[in-house]
């Protein structure tokens, strides 16, 4: 079908639309001054970056200020800033229901996980398997952490290559390389404190750039039509309640299904415990919490309600049915050349803002993963003695590595399909079992080992099935979610599109897929964790249970202590007999 259109100039000037010499100038800034903290850290502060201690923790010395920020900044990376707006403009608000569930994973964090962490003075989260089950524990952790991260940074290297391709012409694999070079730059000389002060930094570019956008989008277009037009296709949606597992978002599968999943990402994951060990009190730790649980609401709203004022724009003029972007998720970068026509700098300050979000979540893979290879891995492993400053030499020396690795494997990630999905479905992968291990140990004091070691590798085995299989039938186009309605009659060039414009598959065709696999992505950290604490339960009664008289009460969670402890005298067990898995920092 063709459609006749009557204002291609506009498309004209879309299509010359590039960065302009302000553009550059701000995003140029902003790197500098992420690799300006690095060299001050390494070279100018009176706290040298070369001891364990320093490196990973800061010197446990970090205010809640920076902290909190670099929580929110890692947290609420490019794809949140890209995929969020795509998830409202494809398939309507219910995703926006995930703040809801923030506010529970802060109390739990701040409550029952970050306490135990805090009091046993550990520097990686995983010493407590070891220090509740066993080395193997701690081990299988640990590599299942280095591998969530593995997956998970190259797509956050790729979303801000992407809006640059998008709105430069500049291939993502000639600006991939320049993004990560100066990501491990700074991440290397500077350690921690530099990850957090540039987070800092980047928390506030990241909030102008999403600002400025909705914010003259808004102003264009009118709140009221954005409000109008959205409702007009039945975008704006928070009522559906169907206890089906198989539709995409439902009111259950949001709440429960993000509250699994964000509870992984910051209670047990080495990434977020780690700044909030580097605070000096448990109470400093805990606003750091509460400031995070703001942070993401206002964060996740603003870029839910972007992706409103997107739709609103293109409601005549769907720029993916006409063929202007390959996919949805350029659909904001697409949205910003749009409205800067007479804007010099704002597409500067989106991509800006973009790159932080970018950077200081893979900053803070990078610090993480070092720490955890080299304290859970390496360092137990090998019989030489090693010094502060040859430790520090290594840890550098591994940031370079891994940063390389996941510059790799941004080529896998082209071939992925919309990056909400696929980053939870990717990253479901290690999140339910990291999660199912840690509160089979937190909340069950007669599990063992066995259990732990059993259940792990049994969720792993069920969510790694689930999700590649899953991804493998989306990509084949077996499996389709419903999209909300688009037009393109007012289209601003003439085009062909083939009909239909969205090709449906029939309830039969889906039917034939293993109903498993049509199982919503929300579930799989959920999944996960259940298989774990249900195989562990039951591997740990076959193997015989832990001896809870002998079990170190602050290994477990505080409300499992003050009940279940109430009538079973204890014999408290020495922290000296945990030692083989706590560093000296």
């Amino acid at each position: 079908m063709t459609y006749n259109v009557h204002i291609f100039q506009v498309y004209e000037k879309m299509e010359g639309a590039f960065f302009g010499v302000l553009d550059y100038a701000v995003f140029a800034i902003m790197l500098f001054l992420s690799a300006l903290v690095g060299v001050h850290f390494a070279w100018f502060s009176k706290k040298k970056q070369n001891t364990t201690s320093q490196y990973l923790m800061g010197g446990k010395e970090m205010g809640v200020f920076p902290i909190s920020m670099s929580l929110i900044a890692s947290y609420i990376s490019g794809i949140s800033l890209l995929g969020l707006p795509a998830e409202m403009y494809v398939y309507g608000t219910m995703y926006w229901l995930i703040i809801v569930s923030e506010v529970f994973v802060s109390f739990t964090m701040a409550y029952i996980y970050i306490p135990i962490f805090y009091k046993l003075q550990i520097t990686s989260s995983y010493e407590y398997l070891g220090m509740r089950f066993n080395r193997k524990v701690q081990t299988l952790g640990s590599c299942l952490f280095v591998l969530k991260m593995l997956l998970y940074i190259p797509m956050v290297i790729y979303v801000p290559a992407l809006a640059f391709e998008q709105v430069t012409g500049i291939n993502l694999h000639i600006v991939t390389p320049i993004v990560c070079v100066i990501c491990i730059f700074y991440t290397t000389l500077g350690g921690l404190s530099a990850v957090v002060w540039t987070d800092t930094i980047q928390m506030f570019v990241m909030v102008a750039g999403i600002v400025a956008v909705l914010t003259i989008g808004t102003v264009n277009i009118g709140f009221s039509n954005v409000i109008s037009r959205n409702m007009d296709t039945q975008r704006i949606e928070f009522n559906v309640f169907t206890p089906d597992l198989t539709v995409r978002h439902t009111v259950w599968g949001v709440f429960f299904g993000n509250y699994f999943y964000w509870l992984a990402s910051c209670s047990v994951n080495q990434a977020m415990v780690q700044r909030c060990l580097a605070m000096p009190t448990i109470a400093k730790a805990r606003v750091a919490v509460w400031i995070l649980a703001v942070g993401i609401i206002v964060l996740v709203s603003l870029c839910c309600y972007t992706g409103l004022v997107v739709f609103a724009h293109f409601f005549d003029c769907d720029p993916l049915s006409a063929n202007l972007i390959k996919k949805s998720d350029q659909i904001l970068p697409y949205f910003v050349m749009a409205i800067s026509q007479n804007l010099p700098g704002l597409p500067g300050v989106f991509v800006s803002g973009v790159f932080s979000a970018a950077l200081s979540t893979m900053s803070t893979g990078l610090n993480s993963m070092t720490g955890v290879i080299f304290q859970d891995l390496i360092k137990p492993n090998i019989s030489l003695h090693i010094t502060e400053s040859q430790s520090s030499f290594v840890m550098k020396a591994m940031v370079v590595i891994i940063g390389s690795i996941c510059v790799a494997m941004v080529f896998i990630v082209e071939k992925l399909g919309a990056l909400i999905q696929a980053g939870k479905s990717l990253s479901g992968i290690t999140a339910g079992p990291l999660l199912g291990i840690f509160s089979l140990g937190i909340f069950f004091p007669w599990a063992n080992a066995q259990g732990a070691l059993i259940g792990g590798i049994t969720g792993l085995a069920v969510t790694s099935a689930l999700s590649v299989f899953s991804q493998a039938a989306i990509a084949q186009g077996k499996i389709f979610y419903p999209k909300k309605p688009v037009s393109t009659e007012g289209c601003a060039l003439s085009f062909n599109v083939s009909e239909p414009l969205v090709e449906l598959i029939k309830p039969s065709e889906m039917a034939d897929v293993f109903w498993v696999l049509r199982l919503s992505y929300l579930y799989y950290t959920l999944i996960g964790t259940m298989v774990v604490l249900l195989v562990g339960n039951i591997v740990s009664y076959l193997t015989g249970p832990t001896d809870v008289k002998t079990l170190n009460k602050d290994l477990l969670a505080p409300f499992v202590q003050k009940y279940f402890y109430k009538t079973i005298p204890q014999v408290i067990k020495p922290m000296s007999d945990y030692s083989y898995v706590v560093f000296a920092v």
